[in-house]
């Protein structure tokens, strides 16, 4: 088993790296985004339809349709979906505005405050929620067609959604804002996940996990539920299941090899948990890969 090691971030890959700016459209929650991760990339989302919600640094945000979500470079966070998901989102690299900080300082506040001193959130009834929404759909759209002047169109309409969204966000209640675990073990809790990633296959116990964070098992196990959204032996075998499925559509491997590579040492007991979870037998889901 490898021991604990610097945190590694989900790496965001843009297309042109002289714009580090991406748009997409997701329909559910995609395996990356159940699992709790984080980047260096600012995130924007806008949702299209359905509702769900956020665990962003051990608190719940919940969203439904209308809402825009900001998520701040290195947050750690998890989308979970209530009924028929539909999320635009958009990410780009904090250098894309560099320049224009010389100028307004204040300009990432959105990122920067999000969860310490201002919502995550700003909700489809709030007054700026229409404008905000043109802007985030012609940001799209240029970034989708790529026509001549789209990257200056794109910077100019990102600047004026960030300042109208620091003038209209609302402050936080100091009690939500206590509620944040940003402070109180989050880089503890990012060793050990990143820990779990790299040894899917070896058996851990919870105290082992609370030992690799220097907490009793109680408390690392509170803390723990706050930040993931469930225990971290549900979580351990949420991991595995996920790279199971990875493996089947990818490898030839057998059925019985991948279970123990994912660190399951009993086939029925993996296939179970995979029907339970996956919603397919193993064999099932390879078929249809």
């Amino acid at each position: 088993m490898d021991r604990p090691q610097s945190v590694m971030r989900d790496h965001i890959l843009f297309s042109d790296t002289s714009f580090p700016f991406t748009a997409s459209t997701t329909e559910g929650v995609n395996p990356g985004f159940q699992r709790l991760h984080w980047h260096q990339a600012l995130e924007m989302n806008y949702i299209r339809s359905g509702s769900g919600y956020y665990l962003i640094n051990g608190m719940k945000i919940p969203f439904e349709e209308g809402d825009l979500l900001f998520i701040d470079s290195n947050d750690l966070h998890r989308a979970f979906e209530t009924e028929g998901l539909v999320m635009d989102i958009i990410m780009f690299d904090p250098s894309l505005l560099a320049i224009d900080l010389k100028y307004d300082p204040d300009l990432m506040r959105p990122f920067r405050e999000a969860g310490v001193h201002l919502s995550h959130v700003i909700t489809h009834d709030e007054p700026i929620a229409p404008q905000l929404t043109q802007l985030f759909h012609r940001m799209m759209e240029e970034s989708r067609m790529m026509e001549d002047g789209f990257i200056s169109l794109i910077r100019a309409d990102l600047i004026r959604f960030l300042g109208l969204a620091n003038r209209y966000l609302h402050e936080m209640p100091q009690q939500a804002a206590q509620l944040s675990v940003r402070h109180r073990g989050i880089h503890v809790l990012r060793d050990v996940l990143h820990t779990m990633e790299l040894n899917l296959g070896y058996g851990w116990t919870l105290n082992e996990l609370a030992d690799l964070a220097h907490l009793s098992p109680s408390r690392f196990s509170a803390l723990f539920h706050q930040a993931v959204g469930t225990s971290p032996l549900n979580y351990l075998i949420q991991l595995r299941l996920t790279h199971a499925v990875h493996l089947l559509e990818t490898t030839d491997l057998k059925i019985i090899g991948i279970a123990e590579e994912c660190g399951f040492r009993n086939l029925s007991n993996f296939n179970r948990l995979f029907k339970q979870h996956v919603g397919l037998s193993p064999s099932e889901l390879r078929e249809r890969a």
